[in-house]
């Protein structure tokens, strides 16, 4: 038993600051939140971690990642005329392609620093190298182990390149999941690419492969008006509708982005309770648009927020995403910080279908994360969660424990292999070869 014994305490379920307050922990689970006294007075021998400067909240969670688009960062572009020339002529061939195991554990390394560093303490991570079949998702988990990091790993399947490519994808997919599964930590999921890569009978396969083997699927979504265009020439539905006829759609499918959603389609994952990973700022820089989150949400779907490997910086996600729908609906009423921090947290738990995360709560899982109380302004009920969004960054993030283990203390990993330095300089020579190939 341990407690952690802070200065506030910041639970999402509940939207009540919490003053001198802490978490009882044992065996990696929460015993008991309560008043630091009282849990000194009720658990005298555990072991007391002092943290009586800082604020203690739940660890983040980020529900679209792709790791190896961190060697991708700052990468020149050629000139392109659409979403599918910068696919077809750039990122596929000069990117995915050519990602093999080595560059899988670099990658992943480094992109699970800055998450951890961002106060991410569960990612979801979507993998398209399908030249590193099999194996591609057993590399990356045995680097996620030795962090003993909290991960639910899939493959991008598609027949992009062949139909018997995109069944690796699917096997490698049920073959990690069912060797995951007494995993704590690491999970695996099924998980397809988009309407324009994959046939409905594709589709159709991996459907019937996720339910058989009680697996959630993930997808990308309208990330661009391209997919819905192609999907009503080659199809005569938009995508969800596709979808839908195909028998996919369940609260068991997490769609990621968004962007480009029709009435009809966004009526569709609100009957279907389909889960939705908001993206806003890699969908920025690609040119996508803004997805409809706020709409979205007041119907009822379940939107999360994710880096998609683009900037990895939670807060500043969290932050395009309490700002950008402010300017585009040219009101400041429309996500509220208290919201964003919902998406960041006890959403994200919902879409990844982990249901004992997100919350500082009894039984939940110990994910906790530390912030330090260093504002400009003062710090109060009425202002907490906008504090946090808008003036907090990763150099804030003191202190990171998942399932009840230290990860890092006072802003230092407690594994001496997982370094920025030594990363940092591993990432820099692979991009510099991935690069010039």
């Amino acid at each position: 038993m341990k407690l952690l014994l802070g200065n506030y305490l910041i639970n999402p379920c509940q939207d009540h600051l919490k003053k001198e307050f802490g978490v009882a922990i044992e065996d990696g689970v929460i015993r008991q939140v309560a008043g630091n006294g009282k849990l000194q007075k009720e658990y005298p021998e555990a072991k007391v971690i002092d943290l009586k400067d800082k604020i203690l909240s739940p660890g983040f969670i980020n529900t679209h990642m792709h790791s190896y688009g961190i060697l991708s960062h700052g990468i020149e572009t050629p000139e392109i005329d659409s979403f599918r020339d910068f696919l077809e002529k750039f990122w596929w061939p000069k990117v995915e392609n050519q990602i093999d195991h080595r560059l899988i554990e670099i990658s992943t390394r480094a992109a699970a620093l800055e998450l951890i560093n961002s106060g991410v303490t569960t990612f979801c991570n979507v993998m398209e190298a399908p030249n590193a079949l099999p194996g591609a998702l057993t590399t990356q988990a045995e680097v996620l182990e030795q962090l003993h990091s909290r991960a639910v790993l899939s493959f991008e399947a598609s027949e992009r390149m062949s139909r018997s490519n995109g069944d690796k994808g699917l096997k490698e997919n049920v073959d990690f999941s069912l060797e995951q599964e007494n995993n704590p930590l690491i999970s695996g999921t099924m998980c397809i690419h988009t309407t324009f890569t994959c046939s409905p009978e594709f589709i159709q396969k991996a459907s019937d492969l996720s339910k058989e083997n009680g697996l959630s699927i993930q997808l990308h979504l309208n990330e661009s008006s391209y997919e819905p265009e192609v999907c009503r020439d080659k199809h005569n539905l938009p995508p969800a509708q596709l979808y839908r006829e195909l028998g996919l759609l369940d609260n068991h499918v997490l769609a990621s982005q968004g962007v480009k959603l029709g009435e009809e389609e966004i009526q569709t994952l609100k009957e279907k309770e389909v889960n939705l990973a908001h993206v806003p700022l890699s969908n920025c820089e690609v040119g996508g648009g803004i997805a409809p989150v706020p709409d979205l949400l007041e119907k009822g779907i379940n939107v999360s927020l994710g880096t998609d490997g683009y900037i990895n910086n939670f807060f500043e996600v969290m932050r395009a995403a309490f700002l950008i729908h402010k300017g585009k609906l040219e009101t400041p009423d429309v996500m509220p910080a208290r919201k964003v921090f919902r998406l960041a947290t006890v959403n994200g738990a919902k879409a990844l279908g982990l249901d004992k995360l997100g919350c500082l709560k009894k039984g939940y899982r110990a994910d906790v994360i530390t912030l330090d109380t260093d504002f400009e302004t003062p710090f109060r009920n009425h202002n907490y969660y906008d504090q946090l969004i808008m003036r907090r960054n990763p150099r804030h993030v003191r202190d990171v424990f998942i399932n009840g283990n230290s990860i890092m203390r006072n802003g230092e990993f407690n594994y001496p292999s997982f370094n920025f330095e030594s990363t940092r300089k591993e990432l820099n020579e692979a991009a510099h070869k991935l690069w010039h190939r």
